[in-house]
């Protein structure tokens, strides 16, 4: 009997998902708002059933009732859901074209980066055409505090976790790293202001690099593009130049994964 009756649980729980997909899709082709009595009607349940179904969507944030009409339609619970799906696909694979195009546009080496911990893993690159190029990046975990990539991506992390990584212990890699914690909070606040981070000979003599951040739908920062090259044609006073390239390139990335643009000035 228990067998039964879990059986017939899970069948009525396996119904009311079911049901419950419908109503969203009736929102969704509906383009508008539609009532319980609608609903119930088209799903052939009784509007009580149906009042059930859209009251825990709403718990959910799936649905929203109009308080004029006292219909339903889509909420904005949808929206995170789809950012979160968008955040799953392959990044690499969508940002490739554009770190093609970012590469030819610099003649200079370009990375994907997503944070890792306390560390930034570089997940893709274009290597520089020009004879004096970066080394290969592609799997290796650098510091964050002395990479671009690895600044922009924790200047947008939230408070309590960029303060666990200002307190951790920070190695110096060249005799231009910064360590200094206050100095470093500076830093990463330049870098959230102007939408860019930059790195002069931080991680290495003769290295320079500026990223930008990529977006996913709902604006949560997931990865950085740097562009990297010797200090010799990336000029400081180049680098706020190269940077507008390099977040208009992932404003663009952003745009494929779903992110509605929020324009971030840049520093000239």
């Amino acid at each position: 009997m228990n067998n039964t009756n879990g059986r017939a649980t899970n069948g009525n729980g396996v119904q009311s998902v079911g049901r419950a997909v419908s109503i969203l899709e009736l929102l969704a082709d509906s383009q508008g708002e539609l009532g319980v009595t609608e609903l119930g009607r088209r799903l052939g349940v009784h509007k009580a059933t149906a009042s059930r179904l859209v009251a825990t969507l709403a718990e959910h944030g799936l649905v929203e009732r109009n308080p004029v009409t006292d219909k339903y339609r889509l909420g904005f619970g949808l929206i995170h859901l789809a950012g979160s799906a968008m955040a799953g696909m392959d990044l690499a694979r969508e940002a490739r074209p554009v770190l093609e195009e970012l590469a030819e546009r610099t003649e200079e080496t370009v990375n994907l980066a997503v944070l890792d911990g306390d560390g930034v893993l570089n997940v893709d690159q274009i290597t520089s055409p020009r004879t004096v190029a970066s080394q290969s990046w592609i799997g290796r975990r650098t510091p964050w505090h002395c990479t671009s990539s690895g600044k922009v991506l924790v200047a947008f992390l939230p408070e309590d976790e960029l303060a666990q990584l200002l307190a951790a212990p920070l190695e110096r890699h060249s005799r231009k790293t910064v360590t200094d914690p206050e100095r470093l909070r500076a830093i990463l606040a330049e870098a959230q202001t102007r939408g860019y981070a930059q790195t002069i000979e931080e991680l290495e003599d003769g290295l320079n690099a500026v990223a930008a951040p990529i977006r996913r739908a709902d604006g949560h920062v997931i990865a950085a593009v740097s562009v990297a090259g010797p200090a010799f044609r990336m000029r400081p006073a180049d680098l706020p130049r190269i940077a507008r390239t390099v977040v208009d390139a992932t404003g663009t990335i952003s745009r494929r994964l779903g992110y509605v643009e929020r324009r971030h000035s840049v520093a000239r």
